[in-house]
Order: C-alpha cells, then structure tokens, then sequence
C-alpha cells in the first residue's frame, strides 16, 4: 500500500481528494491537513509515501512547503492555478493536477505514482538481496568471497588461489580445485587444465593452446580441451 497525505485549505476540496484516494485500492490515506504546518508535524512521526498538495495556502504555501522537505516523498500538486506547473516539475513532481480534477485524471496520476513507487520498491528490494558467496579461510580467518567476483581460480598443491575482479592480490586458502569448483555454478564456470579454473562470461578470447582474461593467459590442459567447448557454448553442458 501507498501511504499517502492529503493537503488542501479548502474543507469541500480535501473532501473531494480524500474521496478520490478512497477510490484506488492501492492508496492508504494516513492523514489529512488543511495547511502545511500540519502536515509538516505528520512527517515527523508517519511514513508517508505520497504527498497529494494544493498550492495556494495561507502561511507557508504548498511550494515553499516541499522545498523545506531534504527527502521528500512522491508528490502530486493539486491545485486551481496553471501557472506554477514548471516550478512544480522543477521540484520533480510525480504529476499537476488542475481543480476541479475528473476522477479518470486522479486516477491516471495515482497509476504513475505506483509505477514509480513499484519501481523504487524492486530497486531497493534487488539492493538487499546478498549476493551469492560462500567463505574461505585465509590465515585464521574467514574471507567473503563474491561469486561474481572471481575471474579464475589457479591451483597449487595443497593451496589455490583466487583471482578477483576487486582486487590486484589473489585470495590464498588451503583447499583443492575438486573442492572449490563445487561451490562454483557449472554453467559459469569450467575446469580447463588441472590447476585451473576459469569464469566463462569472462574469457575474452580463446587461443590454440590458452585463454585469455582480459591480459591473463591461462593455459588450456590436453585432457581438459573438451571443455573449452563448453566456454564456445555459453557455459552449457
């Protein structure tokens, strides 16, 4: 839901926007004001996501009112007067209503705030999500290491190393390429030599005998070869 305020001086036109965001089954009407004042003390104990504000107002006006706000929510003006339209769209208003407004063109500016509002929402949502990792230990302690991060992994004996995008020193742990490669996705990532492991989608050419990330050639093993084809592939088996 959309948690909204409405702000208008006139009793009958905050009745009529009250009514309308009754009528958008999204919207959840938090509060109502009949100046800016009140609304201002709303802010500062209601989440509000969307701001439905008239611009003639005595005292401090609908205008002036949005420009004090440091992070303002989504707003729609609502008002009688035409000529502000290019001072609201330079604050970044979500849309400019005219009074009296049919209900069809309430609804038309409710439907751009959702999008917006969707849009912000899938944003933040796709933000929170942990990216896929797993942990390695490196001299008694624990290391993130970001799946999409890694370019290709080199074995040595007892040791490998993991060669990053995000950093020029490669993460050094005890374990063994059977090991790690089981923690890799098979369609990124394919064994190419016996002490190499490499991310496909970041091969940028492919040579007789080796590959190349970026200025990094890596070898290719006779009895490996096969899966080079998998890197001409896309990474499918």
């Amino acid at each position: 839901m959309i948690r909204c305020l409405a702000i208008d001086d006139e009793k009958l036109s905050l009745d009529l926007l009250v009514d309308n965001i009754r009528r958008a089954p999204y919207l959840q009407l938090i509060a109502r004001c009949k100046n800016t004042y009140e609304a201002a003390e709303v802010l500062q104990y209601e989440e509000v996501d969307l701001i439905f504000l008239d611009i003639q107002m005595p005292g401090l006006n609908g205008l002036q009112f949005l420009k004090t706000l440091t992070e303002p929510p989504m707003v729609i003006l609502v008002t009688a007067y035409e000529q502000y339209a290019l001072d609201g769209f330079a604050l970044d208003v979500v849309d400019y209503l005219i009074k009296p407004v049919a209900l069809e063109r309430f609804i038309k500016a409710c439907n751009k705030a959702k999008s917006l509002y969707d849009l912000r929402q899938a944003k933040a949502n796709q933000s929170m999500v942990e990216p896929p990792h797993f942990f390695v230990n490196v001299e008694y302690s624990l290391v993130k290491i970001i799946v999409d991060d890694i370019r290709f992994v080199e074995g040595m004996k007892d040791y490998i190393k993991i060669h990053l995008d995000t950093s020029e020193r490669p993460v050094i742990t005890r374990m063994s390429l059977k090991a790690i490669i089981e923690k890799l996705p098979a369609e990124l990532f394919v064994r190419i030599h016996k002490s190499y492991i490499v991310c496909v989608p970041k091969v940028t050419s492919i040579k007789r005998d080796f590959v190349l990330i970026g200025h990094q050639g890596i070898p290719i093993g006779e009895s490996h070869k096969e899966n080079v084809t998998k890197i001409l592939g896309g990474g499918k088996h």
